[in-house]
């Protein structure tokens, strides 16, 4: 009989990888609170630079200093929020970080976890299917993981495994049993069960860490976006599962966007993670970053808001997604 994680891991093919030219990063850099001009385009490395945050198009921010708005982040406690001027720009620097986490743990813990979610975020990653990365991530070191599921087929156009192997897995060299995908032949509550089973065998195997604080799964990486209503995963506004403190993965069966039936991980799985990105692009957005990011936030958080990782928070924000900050 297959293990809970053989169970949930699907066969991947390994397409042949796409190459494109590079793109230039954006012209302003940001240091120890404070915005700097670099006198050419920056390029990429391979290093781990904790240190360089992206930030570009400062125009729509003229009514706040460069360092007011560094100090207005920090002080807000909402992670290291960094603006670009593209999306295209956004993705050459959210491919830098992942791959600087990526060779970070690959070599401290032998192993790299990654969650995925679904949307516009598996377009944001394709630079990863570019070099430098496609030829120097340690891709059999990657485990991917999903932060919810809609219960569909896989090979349905609402699927989020389908999202990321069209446009992200199937590119590159992770191996067939490192890809954690919901067993869709059961119920929605059938399925959460059998993925947090799945979680409990890799994380006693060490596969995935666990966290000394909370006891919950530990994630490298939490690849996150978000929806219009401010939902991350299939967390919803006013829903109650938001507030659920005891499972690592739960269902549910009225999600207010179709499909109805979905699996998810639960705040504290997401908040136990060493490291979250907020990847979110579109004017589409813009109120709902407001309300979490902008000075008058409410007593009644967005999920987004809710999102409070015990180790480091990342923004990755286009300039229409930033527009009303």
């Amino acid at each position: 009989m297959a293990t809970p994680a053989q169970s949930l891991s699907t066969a991947l093919r390994t397409l042949p990888s796409r190459f494109y030219s590079a793109r230039r990063l954006p012209l302003f850099a940001f240091r120890d609170s404070q915005f700097v001009v670099v006198a050419k385009p920056l390029a990429c490395s391979f290093g781990l630079n904790r240190a360089s945050l992206i930030a570009t198009n400062l125009k729509r921010f003229q009514c706040k200093t460069k360092s007011a708005m560094a100090e207005l982040a920090a002080e807000r406690g909402k992670g290291r929020v960094q603006v670009f001027d593209s999306e295209e720009d956004l993705a050459v620097s959210l491919a830098k970080y992942t791959a600087d986490l990526s060779h970070k743990y690959a070599n401290e813990r032998g192993a790299f976890s990654v969650v995925l979610s679904g949307g516009s975020l598996i377009k944001s990653l394709r630079k990863l299917v570019e070099p430098p990365y496609v030829d120097s991530i340690e891709w059999s070191k990657w485990h991917v993981f999903w932060v919810d599921e809609r219960v569909v087929p896989k090979d349905h156009e609402d699927s989020n495994y389908k999202l990321a192997y069209d446009g992200f897995l199937a590119s590159v060299p992770i191996l067939p049993g490192h890809v954690y995908s919901i067993n869709e032949a059961l119920s929605a509550e059938g399925a959460a069960e059998d993925y947090e089973t799945c979680l409990k065998h890799l994380v006693t195997n060490g596969v995935v860490d666990s966290s000394a604080k909370t006891g919950f799964p530990k994630f490298d990486l939490m690849l996150l976006g978000m929806g219009p209503d401010g939902h991350v995963a299939s967390l919803f506004p006013g829903h109650p599962l938001v507030h659920e403190s005891k499972q690592w993965v739960t269902f549910i069966k009225d999600s207010p966007k179709p499909p109805p039936e979905r699996i998810t991980f639960t705040f504290p799985v997401i908040n136990s993670s060493s490291n979250v990105a907020l990847v979110v692009c579109g004017g589409g957005k813009a109120n709902a970053l407001q309300k979490t990011l902008g000075k008058d936030q409410g007593s009644d958080p967005l999920p987004v808001g809710m999102v409070k990782p015990e180790g480091q928070l990342a923004w990755f924000l286009d300039k229409e997604a930033a527009s009303k900050l």
